[in-house]
């Protein structure tokens, strides 16, 4: 017996070339930014630890804070907080009810990336 071939089947799996909208790439990037943050609290946590539990601690997380690497970290950590606190806020607004339609969806995925990049770039202009 043969079996029937369903011709609706993707035939290329290749996740590079699938094609994602916009809301796609908005929700994978949300959930990134949640788990980098999860991870950078422990280094935050970390280093307020050691910042409290002496002058010295204190002194060397100061200095740590200073060098380029440290900077690129907290940049990083910030830049993930806030695009995760602009995508929260589009679902904070979804949830009563604006923007819940597709083309209202694709348009918030597009100002929370806009909002994002701009808060972020001046978040760097800041740090640096």
């Amino acid at each position: 017996m043969k079996k029937a071939v369903n011709s609706q089947r993707p035939v290329n799996l290749d996740l590079r070339t699938i094609k994602l909208p916009i809301t796609a790439y908005s929700s994978i990037l949300h959930r990134i930014s949640g788990v980098i943050l999860f991870v950078g609290i422990a280094i935050l946590l970390y280093a307020l630890d050691k910042s409290l539990a002496s002058e010295e601690g204190f002194a060397q997380v100061q200095e740590c804070l200073a060098s380029p690497l440290a900077k690129f970290v907290v940049w990083g950590l910030l830049s993930a907080l806030l695009y995760h606190l602009v995508a929260g806020v589009r679902h904070l607004i979804m949830d009563i009810g604006i923007g819940e339609t597709l083309e209202g969806g694709k348009l918030g995925a597009k100002i929370v990336l806009v909002v994002s990049a701009i808060l972020i770039v001046l978040l760097g202009v800041w740090i640096w």
